[in-house]
């Protein structure tokens, strides 16, 4: 090589350099501006050279960060997860999916939890849930809807099958969208888990697009020091604009890939035993004391059939039953107390919340980037409604966050394969 030839080679090298350096030092300037800054070109955002970074500043809220990450989200596909459409055994699945295979410490292995997750879609969300709530001491009831794909009842199937405390429910149901099918497939659920030889001491319900804000850490400990041995069924006595839901019959439909609830003309005799109906989440917390009393109370079992043709059962048949004096575990007093969903309603923004950043699906958000920091700020245990296939990187970001925080809490040493990234990679700067 000549001296002209080597000095041009040098010399771009030089700039290959140089522009890598500006680069690098842009982005971390751009993330870190105020958000009257405005500096932002799509041209050069790094999208996963520094994913990290560009989390932590999307839960501060940064106004450059939600620039990029919307860039980021629009042009950059995640590549899909290992061992959910292809065939691996076992072990594979453990180390590729990052479960975590033992109790991360002894208050947690003492205190064992119950999850029913009753799921229908979206492969992916429910693997990114299920690894992030398991924990080899608890318990999971899954519940396929009966109306899903073949494929997808048998991807299920393959990974479930590599547990033994995870297990499909015995009885599935063709679950409608407010229908007494969606209480009926909780139900079956807890025949089967008050069977288990595990010896449980609450359960969980979830749906496929729910994820934890908490660790299992923090919910043992809520529970045990705000709720120790009372269920959780935030809720109040039915209002007035809800006692059509409990005033006439209804009726499910499904035919042909469609599904709905409509009423009917026919008007419902008064609840069983005179019962004060209440209205509230259907999302619960529940002992399993409270659990066998549902399946064996002659109140339970009556008000369950009398629910058969309401609209919406789910959100009075719980909350209903844990007012009663009797009950194990009742909160009769209770109010809309219990931290467990954070969800923006679409009739609370501006007052409970400052809007949906993604987008709205029956009055419920759909979490975009610019909702992040309002996630990690609820003091609620879990988060409804995730859509990772539209916001990618709002799910990238929670799965990062909270594994890490999963894995500071431990107090057994950290087994390489529950990292989601190599340690020098997988460095966020996260205030705990």
């Amino acid at each position: 090589m000549n001296p002209l030839d080597a000095t041009k080679s040098g010399f771009l090298v030089c700039i290959a350099v140089c522009m890598f350096i500006y680069t690098f030092i842009y982005l971390k300037d751009m993330l870190s501006e105020e958000p009257n800054e405005q500096k932002f070109n799509a041209n050069i955002a790094e999208c996963g050279f520094y994913p990290d970074e560009l989390c932590s500043a999307l839960f501060m809220g940064k106004t450059a960060a939600l620039k990029i990450g919307n860039f980021c989200q629009n042009t950059h596909q995640p590549k899909p997860l290992s061992c959910i459409q292809t065939s691996c055994n076992c072990s594979m699945v453990l180390k590729t999916l990052h479960f975590i295979t033992r109790p991360l410490s002894d208050e947690e292995g003492n205190f064992s939890l119950a999850y029913i997750i009753t799921i229908h879609k979206e492969l992916e969300m429910f693997v990114k849930l299920l690894r992030a709530i398991y924990m080899p001491q608890n318990i999971y009831c899954i519940h396929v809807d009966e109306k899903s794909p073949k494929d997808y009842k048998a991807a299920v199937e393959n990974i479930v099958n590599c547990f033994e405390n995870i297990f499909i429910s015995s009885k599935r149901e063709s679950v409608v969208y407010a229908g007494f099918s969606r209480l009926q497939a909780d139900i079956n659920c807890m025949r089967d888990l008050v069977h288990s030889k595990i010896q449980w001491n609450y359960v969980i319900n979830l749906c496929g697009q729910d994820y934890p804000i908490k660790t299992n850490k923090d919910i043992i400990q809520y529970i045990k020091s705000k709720w120790n041995g009372k269920n959780m069924t935030p809720g109040v006595v039915q209002p007035l604009h809800m006692k059509h839901r409990t005033e006439v019959s209804y009726r499910e439909y499904v035919h042909s890939g469609m599904s709905y609830v409509y009423p009917t003309k026919n008007i419902k005799a008064k609840p069983p035993y005179n019962l004060t109906i209440y209205f509230g989440s259907a999302y619960y917390i529940l002992t399993k004391e409270f659990v066998e009393f549902i399946l064996t109370d002659a109140r339970a079992k009556d008000l369950l059939e009398w629910s058969r043709d309401t609209y919406s059962p789910d959100e009075h048949y719980w909350v209903t039953l844990n007012r009663l004096n009797d009950a194990p575990g009742a909160t009769p007093n209770a109010d809309w107390e219990g931290n467990i969903r954070a969800i923006k309603w679409k009739d609370q923004e501006g007052t409970i919340h400052n809007g949906c950043k993604g987008h709205y699906i029956r009055d419920i958000c759909v979490y975009g980037l610019g909702d992040l920091q309002w996630i990690i700020e609820s003091p609620h245990l879990f988060a409804n409604k995730f859509e990772p296939a539209t916001y990618p990187l709002v799910m990238d970001c929670l799965e990062r966050r909270y594994r890490l925080k999963v894995l500071h809490q431990a107090k057994v040493p950290i087994e390489d394969h529950w990292r989601f990234q190599e340690e020098n990679y997988f460095n966020m700067k996260l205030n705990f």
